[in-house]
């Protein structure tokens, strides 16, 4: 690791020789490198923020002569995961004739469809926004980054007057431009009036850094904000205080999350009044700060001033007026608090929308806020998946500390409306929101499995992700619930290790839900064990514990699922995994199918319970799922041998040759079964068995 790396307090410094060294003198590779590591700190920027770029020489393939190529991140991509199909190849020269056709501000949105006739590389990603403001200056590596410290100087009041103090004659400044040609015509000018510079502050915006290798520019965009960080916190500390001081005192941390879990499907609910939203929360201490402080009133409303940012968090946060003793058990004397609000902010989006909209402009779009706020607690986001949710909750602690740095510095301030509502309504953006691919069939839905450890339980967490849920995987068993986790991103799902035979195990599991995406809306009680004995060798402990993990686990997990997905108004799924075993009578079977029948029966007892608030309960029926099937590891597998007078080792066959269809039932198989009811919506109190046909169970 090179030495420089003790020169920063403030930034990560990741450049390892080793590594770049394999990647030779490749400098699109290199390029890669440096974005992923730059992209890897969040107080650089955020997930898909900034751009970078690199230059080549390479060979024409129409004219066999030497070209300049510039390869730059494609629209939509990431700095931090991008890799070489998220790019663009763009002839240099011709971008730069596009000069000679721009016909002004007016003419922005037509210049992006020109891009296209600059590509060189055939299996380019689309070109993004920002190309020209890269394309027109001259070096051969270039970052566009949004770090926090160097937007708190850009968006500070007197911010031209700023960077001079820090950076002297060093760096250049322009004024906020929305992105587009115009703006990389100004950073051409800005070089050209001040040669020798080493980068360029955008107003409002971010920072513009390059250097002749791949590694000179890393060290230059890390010491340009190692510098702005450096003179913000020496002004922290003689201002003494943050945000005005703390206002509001912070529950203890155990009692911020029992107070968010109370609260988050009750927001949830509300905030998905157009589009079911999943949810995010969190209360780190830079979050605190903000939320608990005497400046939130007067800096919440102001906005966030990097584009990046309100694109995703809205133009302001919902802040509740809820104190932090305030009793959440009472869902509805808390919504009827909450209702006012938002609907009060749907109004003011609505007004926002109506004052700034132009002609042209999309739509107005979903008025729920995105962030929400509860000084004391913490803050809560809301989007379409966790991961859109998780990173509106990351922008806005970015915009935080950009409110903070600029507070320090002078005073904050945040872009025109007009300029945030252009942006935000942007026919651009508009159009990249129309190419996003269509959203699966259980998007936005979150789920929670009981017994998803391994076996059906996994196979059907699998199948509910594969179709667009995220899931909380649960079990009794933490090192197989570990390694089930393991096979999923961090976006995906979640885990809790639940008895469901204990009830304050099953709330703390709903918690998780809660806390992680914002609620439940499939819940799933896959979990379970399987004893076969005659009647004279089944033993009260036999009958107990069937009883507890079948029926009374089921009923406890109803009793959470409920109480959550009241608090939410979305309705949702309840689906046990009963068996053929509790409609048919069959040998050595008597705890194990009059459990199995218990479960069946209360699933039609609360399907007409629960119908009036559109939660469908319906079961699954497996039977002889013996490959993949955790239940056949144990005893179980010898008892039923025994019943039928034939080996273990002929279980298989036997099973598979006594149904109608002649077919070996799997867990993949009973995880369609579970899909099907999660996606039949008028569907409640139906058994569905997934046996390959078997006569004798048939329910009808």
């Amino acid at each position: 690791m090179n030495t420089t790396a003790t020169k920063f307090n403030y930034v990560d410094y990741l450049w390892d020789e080793e590594e770049a060294g394999r990647l030779g003198d490749d400098q699109v590779s290199l390029f890669l490198y440096r974005s992923n590591i730059l992209g890897a700190d969040l107080r650089i920027t955020n997930y898909g923020g900034g751009n970078t770029s690199c230059k080549t020489i390479e060979r024409d393939p129409l004219t066999d002569e030497e070209v300049e190529v510039m390869w730059i991140k494609g629209s939509g991509g990431d700095i931090g995961t991008l890799t070489r199909s998220g790019i663009a190849g763009i002839y240099t020269e011709r971008l730069r004739n596009l000069k000679k056709v721009y016909g002004g501000l007016q003419d922005e949105d037509r210049m992006v469809g020109l891009f296209n006739h600059a590509i060189y590389d055939l299996d380019s990603k689309a070109p993004s926004i920002d190309t020209p403001l890269h394309g027109l200056l001259p070096f051969k590596h270039i970052d566009h980054l949004h770090p926090d410290a160097v937007i708190a100087v850009a968006a500070a009041q007197d911010s031209e007057a700023v960077t001079k103090e820090i950076w002297g004659n060093t760096m250049g400044w322009v004024p906020w431009q929305r992105p587009g040609f115009d703006l990389g015509l100004q950073l051409e000018r800005c070089l050209a009036e001040n040669p020798g510079i080493r980068g360029i502050i955008l107003g409002s915006h971010g920072l513009f850094t390059w250097g002749d290798t791949s590694y000179e520019c890393y060290l230059n965009s890390l010491e340009v904000i190692e510098m702005a960080s450096a003179y913000i916190e020496k002004k922290v500390k003689q201002q003494g205080k943050v945000f005005g001081g703390e206002k509001v005192k912070s529950l203890a941390p155990a009692d911020r999350r029992t107070k968010a879990a109370q609260l988050i499907p009750l927001l949830r609910g509300l905030a998905s009044s157009e589009n079911r939203m999943v949810g995010h929360f969190t209360d780190s201490d830079t979050v605190l700060q903000f939320t608990n402080s005497y400046d939130l009133a007067r800096l919440a409303p102001m906005g966030t001033s990097c584009p990046d940012h309100f694109l995703r968090t809205k133009i302001q946060p919902l802040v509740l007026e809820l104190q932090t003793q305030e009793d959440l058990s009472d869902p509805q004397a808390v919504l009827d608090k909450l209702r006012p609000a938002f609907a009060e902010y749907r109004t003011g989006y609505q007004q926002y929308y109506d004052v700034h909209k132009r002609d042209n402009s999309p739509a107005v779009r979903d008025p729920n806020p995105v962030i929400i706020i509860y000084p004391g607690v913490g803050m809560f986001s809301f989007a379409k998946n966790k991961q859109t949710a998780r990173v509106a909750s990351e922008f806005y602690v970015n915009a935080i500390n950009v409110m903070r740095g600029a507070e320090a510095i002078t005073s904050y301030t945040s872009l025109p409306r007009q300029e945030a509502f252009d942006i935000e309504y942007w026919l651009l953006e508009e159009a990249k929101l129309q190419r996003m691919p269509k959203e699966k069939p259980l998007s936005r839905k979150v789920a929670l499995v009981t017994g998803a450890g391994g076996g059906i339980g996994k196979a059907i967490a699998d199948k509910l992700v594969e179709e667009g849920a995220v899931v909380v995987l649960s079990d009794i068993a933490e090192e197989r619930l570990k390694e089930a986790h393991a096979t999923y991103g961090s976006d995906t799902a979640t885990y809790a290790v639940c008895d469901v035979t204990d009830a304050t195990s099953v709330a703390a599991a709903f918690d998780t839900a809660a806390l992680e995406f914002g609620g439940v809306d499939i819940v799933v009680h896959s979990a379970g064990l399987a004893i076969s004995k005659p009647l004279e060798e089944t033993t009260p402990k036999d009958w107990d514990i069937l009883q507890n993990v079948l029926v009374k686990g089921q009923f406890t997990l109803a009793q959470e699922a409920v109480r959550v997905m009241r608090a939410q108004g979305l309705g949702g799924d309840f689906i046990p995994i009963a068996s053929k075993n509790g409609l048919v009578s069959g040998p050595n079977n008597v705890a194990y199918g009059t459990a199995k029948a218990a479960q069946q029966h209360m699933a039609r007892l609360l399907a007409a319970e629960l119908g009036k608030d559109g939660i469908r309960v319906n079961t699954v029926n497996p039977d002889g799922v013996i490959i993949g099937s955790k239940i056949w590891e144990g005893d179980w597998a010898e008892g039923r041998a025994k019943a039928y007078g034939i080996t273990v080792d002929e279980l298989p066959a036997h099973y598979a040759k006594r149904n109608l269809l002649n077919e070996i039932i799997r867990p993949d198989d009973i995880a369609d079964g579970v899909f099907a009811f999660t996606v039949l919506d008028k569907s409640t109190g139906n058994i569905l068995n997934v046996d390959g046909g078997m006569a004798n169970a048939f329910v009808r």
